[in-house]
């Protein structure tokens, strides 16, 4: 049958070239769509690093002078005990599983600090984009950070609780080492060259959000040393059998039994809504790309189904032809429908060619600091010939299955 199809490509070259074109071009077009929803639905596919499930905000506000209970501090120290009393009062409520103070830690929190880490004897260094994050040791806990070694979140409190700092294992891929296998050495922060910290553990990579990949979040936590309202931030974790209402109950019991001395609590909000807060310019744009994308992906589709399907209504007299000569309905059919798909794979490897070329000419979506990666490429080609022919199987199938319903010699007389 292939060679008696390929005669007949052959025979009708003129009308087949240009329905190759069509299908070269499709091809290519679908391969930049189906390449860009690969990177996006990758990159929001990798692990987070993180959980904010039953995770809560709690901010902390203050008295002022205008207050009849405001009692001013005479020093840092006295605001800083209240905090922590505030701290050990939520922690200690049945519903909490784990709370903790952070400054410019929590997920989604767009406010950063930077860090310098060093490798002591070595000249390694960090990326200057690296994050800073501290916290008290039960940050962890909160949001179920793990070690790449395996490492649980109680045994990275620990190390928190015994002045050791965490990095994520990304910290130095620009020398294409991991820093699980740096762990235990000592580093020193922030240029200063008079301590060293010890690296507890590798952490798995925390992402910055769900828009970005994990390989650009490169972060480190240490221990939290100073508390005020201001700055520190206090999040928790609530057990989820008891994470109804929670937000009602908190408030609730907030005048009488959580305010300590000037410190109260002003607001709690959930980390869903923290997070859809802070992803809401790429969530916007994502949805008008994707919208623009499924657009163009109806009219590839619409046009295309419509070439078939016209070209199968013409060819209804040869249809009658075949079965005069003794062709079932399934031999006729299994032939147009391959037919159309020997027609796709005579297209598809110019077309991959093509999508070589401007994959290496970087015209195509980014991912791992790369626009051209084999694994991709291949796995965006099979996807791309996937649904192309599925296009062409619906738009020869049903016009096919009309066709043969007629009799051949009333197709005849009308030819």
């Amino acid at each position: 049958m292939i060679k008696k199809l390929f005669i007949q490509i052959k025979n009708e070259w003129s009308t087949n070239i240009w329905l190759m074109l069509e299908l070269l071009v499709v091809s290519v077009v679908m391969w930049y769509i189906v390449d860009r929803l690969y990177c996006t639905i990758a990159t929001r596919l990798e692990p987070k690093g993180f959980d904010i499930e039953h995770c809560y905000l709690i901010e902390m506000g203050a008295l002022t002078d205008k207050s009849p209970d405001y009692k001013p501090y005479n020093n840092y120290e006295e605001e800083a005990a209240d905090v922590l009393e505030l701290l050990e009062r939520i922690r200690r409520r049945p519903e909490i599983e784990a709370a903790s103070l952070s400054q410019n830690s929590y997920p989604y929190n767009g406010s950063n600090t930077s860090v310098e880490v060093r490798l002591v004897g070595d000249t390694l260094q960090a990326p200057q984009w690296t994050i800073r994050r501290l916290a008290t040791p039960d940050f962890p806990r909160v949001f179920r950070y793990h070690g790449v070694n395996g490492e649980t979140p109680e045994q990275l409190a620990e190390m928190l609780e015994h002045d050791e700092f965490l990095a994520s294992n990304n910290l130095f891929s620009s020398y294409n080492k991991e820093m699980k296998n740096l762990v235990g050495q000592r580093f020193y922060l922030q240029g200063d060259t008079t301590r060293t910290y010890r690296l507890g553990a590798a952490l798995q990579d925390v992402r910055y959000h769900d828009y970005q990949q994990a390989r650009y979040s490169c972060s480190t936590l240490g221990k939290l040393s100073w508390y005020n309202h201001d700055y520190s931030e206090l999040c928790v974790r609530v057990r989820a059998d008891q994470d109804h209402d929670f937000i009602v109950r908190l408030k609730a019991d907030s005048e009488k039994q959580l305010r300590v001395g000037n410190i109260f609590i002003s607001e709690v909000r959930p980390f869903y809504e923290i997070r859809d807060r802070f992803q809401q310019m790429w969530s916007n744009r994502d949805r008008d790309y994707f919208v623009g994308l499924g657009f163009l992906l109806l009219n590839i589709f619409l046009g295309l189904l419509g070439t078939f399907w016209f070209r199968t209504q013409q060819r209804r007299g040869e249809i009658a032809l075949h079965k005069v000569h003794g062709a079932t309905n399934g031999m006729v059919f299994t032939r147009l429908m391959v037919e159309g798909l020997f027609l796709l794979i005579l297209v598809t490897l110019p077309a991959l060619l093509i999508d070589f070329a401007l994959a290496t000419a970087e015209l195509n979506s980014w991912r791992n600091s790369t626009t051209l990666e084999y694994d991709r490429l291949f796995i965006c080609a099979t996807i791309t010939f996937l649904l192309i022919a599925l296009m062409i199987l619906i738009g020869i199938w049903f016009p096919a299955r009309k066709a043969m319903e007629v009799q051949p010699a009333e197709a005849l007389h009308d030819e």
